[in-house]
């Protein structure tokens, strides 16, 4: 087979797919309609290759895979009519690809819709609530120790608490943080990835690698929800920065279903708690050079005893030798 050019990374999956054990057909499809669907138009070789990659796929995936593909494509102006036949989005290979109708513009000004309410005192006093270090700490360390159920129950009530979030990443910075976390991921360059993610956090080295390492995934899903990955790019960072976790299907697939369920404002809570932890952190490891607990270690040292009788305080005859 020609090596693939147009999808780097496909024989590294390759490789993957014929472990023993290991079924990656799955993610192998979807992964290459994403990589397809990326781009606004492809050359005959392009065209051909990815017709030839994904017609041996289609009829080997489960149903929910080929129907994701499927949705995925009909929306592609530019999909194969090869795939598109094998698809079933089009009945003849003269008949062009149906696109969807475009969706009206919402009225705003519709009287059957409730305006909506706006929130009172209590509530925007709520909002602005933030995380002590001491709080933070706890937070953070509860998440890491937590098994992978627990964390999503949390992360799942964090999206109701009244805590203020993190504030939203600088677009630009977002973007290009995104290409270099990608491209960082697809060649297993972790310590790339992890220096690229902390910069952009603004969390230190020792939070980043903990963030990476971690073996369940939630902590990397929050980080790159907090960032604004998508969700299909969050897939591939999964299969690609660690090749040994990537391969486990089931990890992937549970890790992706809760990043579609994960909320911006549960990511940015946990990346406060991040935050908040190192200051706790620091604030413990510098407490005893700090100015105000010396002046309380000063206060509450015994005082020394003063004696009764200062020097010079009382008078005293001179002794000496007179005149004679």
């Amino acid at each position: 087979m020609t090596s693939l050019t147009p999808f780097p990374g496909y024989d590294g999956l390759m490789s993957l797919s014929r472990r023993e054990g290991v079924d990656i057909r799955p993610t192998l499809l979807r992964v290459l309609t994403d990589l397809y669907v990326q781009n606004p138009s492809h050359t005959d070789e392009e065209e051909r290759q990815f017709v030839e990659l994904t017609s041996r796929l289609i009829d080997e995936v489960d149903d929910a895979t080929r129907a994701v593909v499927r949705a995925r494509l009909s929306i592609y102006p530019h999909t194969p009519r090869a795939i598109a036949l094998r698809l079933s989005l089009v009945s003849s290979p003269d008949q062009r690809v149906p696109l969807a109708a475009p969706i009206p513009p919402a009225d705003t000004a519709s009287p059957s819709r409730p305006a909506p309410r706006a929130p009172t005192e209590a509530e925007q006093r709520a909002a602005s609530l933030s995380m002590q270090p001491e709080d933070a700490a706890q937070l953070a360390e509860m998440f890491f120790s937590a098994t992978a159920r627990e964390r999503a129950q949390i992360l799942h009530n964090l999206a109701e608490t009244p805590l203020r979030p993190a504030a939203r990443i600088h677009a630009p910075r977002a973007m290009r943080a995104i290409e270099v976390l990608h491209m960082a991921a697809y060649v297993s360059d972790v310590e790339n990835f992890t220096a690229e993610l902390g910069d952009t956090l603004l969390l230190t080295a020792a939070t980043a690698n903990r963030v990476v390492a971690d073996d369940g995934g939630e902590a990397l899903a929050c980080a790159l929800k907090a960032i604004g990955v998508q969700g299909h790019v969050f897939e591939q960072v999964l299969m690609f920065l660690d090749p040994a976790k990537g391969s486990s299907v089931e990890w992937v697939y549970r890790l992706s279903r809760l990043y579609d369920r994960l909320s911006e404002r549960a990511a940015l809570i946990m990346l406060a708690a991040w935050r908040g932890a190192t200051v706790a952190s620091t604030r413990a490891k510098y407490r005893a050079a700090l100015y105000d607990h010396e002046r309380q270690r000063a206060r509450s040292a015994t005082p020394q005893a003063r004696p009764a009788v200062q020097p010079g305080t009382t008078w005293s005859p001179r002794i000496g030798t007179t005149r004679g």
